[in-house]
């Protein structure tokens, strides 16, 4: 336990931690409360995959923009300004929503802004931890965040299913959008050094990053197979699962059970991972995220709340699982000069496809029916998310430094 609290010793990091903290515990209750803003609106799949676009399409198309700004003018300075404008965009949603003048194009509009600052912070999110705390404390380090906010995630989307039936889904984003500008105010007590000046332009910066994508194998490959498997789930799982809870028994305080059962998952495990040696971090984890494909199966088969939360812990397992491992792959073997840009094109592979299963997702399941739809779906996830095991490169990766603490 003392190793594991260990990065909590740095000034830097504990601000980091406590923004972040606060951060999730908005982030939580957003996703729910946003899903059912808009069906509220329309009851339309193809209405909630057109909101839920317009946020993933200007995160894809700026990532890369993201990974440049991170790496050349400073993380925590770029977290803290994107933070402000997600809250502002926030905040204007829930009012729309709370005195129920909020359109479809409104939350298109609105979402999109959101997007775009998400794209620019999520690099400097990722690359930010290794100037906080020293290399030995990696591991300890993304697991001491991954805990609480995990435990946040148990409660969030029960909490925000909750708040929809009862007062409506407004208040819940609202939460969301101060818990943004908190998170940024938090981040001003931490100092670190700004990046030194260079001469390269931005495009240079950019080529320099893509050279280094293409040239590093198990970097591409997982995220070759993350362009699937994220279209697979933002258009199976999280589109037509909110649809499917609509119409069957589950409803809107089922689906968000189920979705805390997931949140379970990524906390047990993260708590499991502290003692856990993981000298294999991708082999172990590309195993495990397979499992993400369960709930798709079982709610497409027989949309039942036990089973689905059974399905939808076990994923949580098998995502946490696979995230310590990238985490760990990307912040030991990729230079600190480099990560934010190698993080940006590891996301803009991962969610490129992503806005093509939000509307995609919505026509099919009218078109075939939701359950069938979700079945292949799962199927289709469990195969992908294999494959870049035959990469000897994925499954061999190993870490690069394993403190003596983790070999017992």
């Amino acid at each position: 336990m003392s190793n594991a609290l260990a990065p909590l010793k740095e000034a830097n990091f504990r601000y980091y931690w406590l923004a972040r903290l606060i951060d999730r515990a908005g982030t939580t209750m957003a996703g729910v409360a946003l899903a059912f803003a808009v069906l509220h609106v329309s009851d339309s799949p193809g209405a909630l995959g057109t909101v839920l676009a317009a946020h993933s399409i200007p995160m894809v198309v700026f990532l890369l923009a993201g990974g440049v700004l991170a790496d050349r003018f400073g993380r925590t300075l770029v977290i803290q300004a994107t933070n402000v404008a997600s809250g502002l965009s926030q905040l204007a949603i829930a009012g729309l929503v709370i005195t129920g003048t909020a359109e479809i194009w409104h939350l298109v509009i609105l979402t999109a802004i959101n997007g775009t600052a998400t794209a620019a912070r999520m690099p400097a999110l990722a690359g930010v931890l290794p100037q906080l705390v020293p290399r030995e404390l990696f591991k300890p380090a993304n697991l001491v965040i991954a805990v609480p906010e995990n435990a946040l995630m148990v409660l969030g989307p029960a909490v925000s299913g909750v708040l929809v039936v009862v007062i409506g889904p407004g208040w819940a984003l609202a939460v969301d959008g101060l818990t943004y500008l908190l998170a940024a105010l938090i981040l001003t007590r931490v100092r670190i050094p700004r990046p030194a000046e260079v001469s390269k332009g931005v495009i240079a910066d950019l080529r320099e990053g893509w050279s280094y994508f293409r040239a590093t194998t198990w970097l591409w490959v997982v995220v070759a197979s993350f362009s699937l498997l994220n279209a697979i789930v933002s258009g199976a799982f999280n589109t037509l699962g909110p649809v499917l809870a609509t119409q069957t028994d589950l409803g809107e305080a089922g689906w968000g059970l189920i979705r805390s059962a997931q949140a379970v998952g990524f906390l047990v495990c993260s708590l499991i991972l502290i003692r856990i040696s993981f000298h294999r971090p991708l082999r172990w984890g590309m195993a495990a995220v397979a499992l993400q494909g369960l709930p798709m199966l079982v709610l497409g088969f027989e949309p039942v709340l036990a089973a689905g939360m059974v399905a939808a812990f076990l994923a949580g397992l098998g995502v946490q699982v696979f995230g310590l491992g990238w985490d760990l792959a990307m912040q030991e073997h990729v230079p600190d000069e480099m990560l934010s840009r190698a993080y940006s094109y590891d996301m803009l592979g991962s969610f490129v496809a992503i806005p093509l299963g939000q509307l995609a997702f919505g026509p099919l399941g009218l078109a075939f029916g939701i359950q069938p739809v979700m079945i292949v779906a799962g199927i289709a996830y469990v195969v992908i998310a294999l494959v870049p095991l035959v990469s000897r490169s994925v499954r061999d990766l190993p870490r690069a430094t394993v403190p003596a603490a983790e070999t017992h």
